[in-house]
């Protein structure tokens, strides 16, 4: 695929990589993740003020830099490399989405917030018994008055413990599984009634379980229409695919390049175990998923402005993110030997992540069973 950027595309790529380099090495991450608050904040502020990147994807009228998908996609790959923890997906892509996306009335002073570095989000979604289904949603929210009356749980919060501020997705009508019926609410998470449950998660994050408890929220908390959310959550949603494939390619990247690199340094028999004609296959196929997926990601970002093609492209491109994090992933821990899954070794850092990426927003059957869908739909 020829796929150009502009100039201010490559400006921003080498700035993040920069900055990264220089402040974000994997013994400086690994320091930070293994103690409370499991992030950077000083980072975060970076972001903000030295870097702008929070902008990023926002237009110039709102205080951005003009950019978009793509802009997202290169900031999440170099994320990616790096293995950055600092919730830019569940503020940046995810909340500036729901707010860009809605037309909110709060969206401008919001995105100015998220730009500023002073609002964080975490998207609330997913439900104990829900697997994948977007419209599986059993937290109520209730209309009294002029008002919002939330309760439910919410599983897995991605970035939780560092919000400000939770997208919620709740039912005002239908049954539990009605894609009828589902509303988006945004939730401080100072609001009476939330309460949350903090932890580690096996790559590195934090996250949340969120309690909510006759939470009140005014009108102004609902985001996009009453029950008729479904295609707006779809659209963010296939927008947070793409840049999770984004980030996947950055951790693809480094699990390749880590491998190619030890195999040329472990000898073997007196040699290096790079010269082994099997190996060397191994080490190719290898790089093969990782073009494929870069290939399968930047048609997937292309295509989010796309409606009748969005969904369909995201899914296909997270089917081919999902195989190659499993085989390159595996591959690379197996080439390294015991040693490479031990805390000491990067790769193994890069193959948990991988690992959790590949059932981020739907794992590889699900997004294989979606694209056939999709496109048994369109067939007809």
């Amino acid at each position: 695929m020829d796929f150009s950027f502009t100039d201010e595309q490559s400006m921003l790529r080498d700035t993040v990589a920069s900055y990264l380099s220089d402040n974000y090495t994997f013994d400086q991450r690994r320091a930070v993740v293994t103690k409370e608050p499991g992030w950077n904040p000083g980072v975060w502020k970076a972001f903000a003020e030295e870097l702008g990147i929070l902008g990023a994807p926002f237009s110039e009228e709102l205080g951005g830099l003009g950019g978009g998908a793509i802009e997202n996609m290169i900031v999440m790959e170099e994320f990616g490399k790096a293995l950055v923890v600092e919730p830019y997906l569940g503020t940046v892509v995810i909340g500036g989405g729901f707010l860009k996306h809605s037309g909110h009335a709060q969206a401008a002073d919001l995105i100015g917030k998220i730009i500023g570095g002073e609002a964080i989000f975490a998207f609330a979604y997913a439900e104990p018994k829900g697997r994948y289904n977007l419209a599986a949603v059993s937290t109520t929210a209730k209309k009294e008055g002029g008002s919002y009356v939330l309760n439910g749980h919410k599983a897995v919060v991605v970035g939780g413990p560092f919000a400000t501020h939770f997208i919620v997705t709740a039912r005002t009508a239908g049954g539990e599984r009605d894609a009828q019926g589902v509303s988006v609410f945004i939730v401080p998470k100072n609001a009476p009634g939330v309460t949350t449950r903090d932890y580690p998660t096996v790559d590195g994050g934090r996250a949340s379980e969120v309690i909510l408890e006759n939470v009140k929220v005014d009108a102004g908390a609902l985001v996009g229409p009453e029950s008729q959310a479904m295609p707006l959550i779809e659209k963010v949603v296939d927008e947070a695919l793409a840049a999770t494939c984004a980030e996947a390619c950055g951790v693809l990247r480094k699990l390749h390049e880590g491998t190619l690199e030890y195999t040329k340094q472990r000898k073997q028999f007196g040699v290096p175990i790079s010269s082994f004609q099997v190996l060397q296959h191994r080490m190719v196929d290898m790089f093969i998923q990782l073009e494929q997926s870069i290939s399968m990601t930047y048609m997937a970002t292309i295509k989010l402005g796309d409606d009748a093609e969005r969904s369909k492209a995201a899914s296909a491109a997270k089917v081919q993110i999902g195989k190659a994090c499993k085989f390159v992933g595996q591959n690379a821990i197996q080439l390294h030997g015991g040693m490479g899954m031990t805390d000491e070794m990067a790769i193994g850092h890069y193959f948990k992540r991988a690992t959790l990426i590949e059932s981020a927003f739907g794992n590889t059957d699900h997004h294989l069973a979606r694209y056939e869908f999709l496109s048994l739909g369109q067939a007809a």
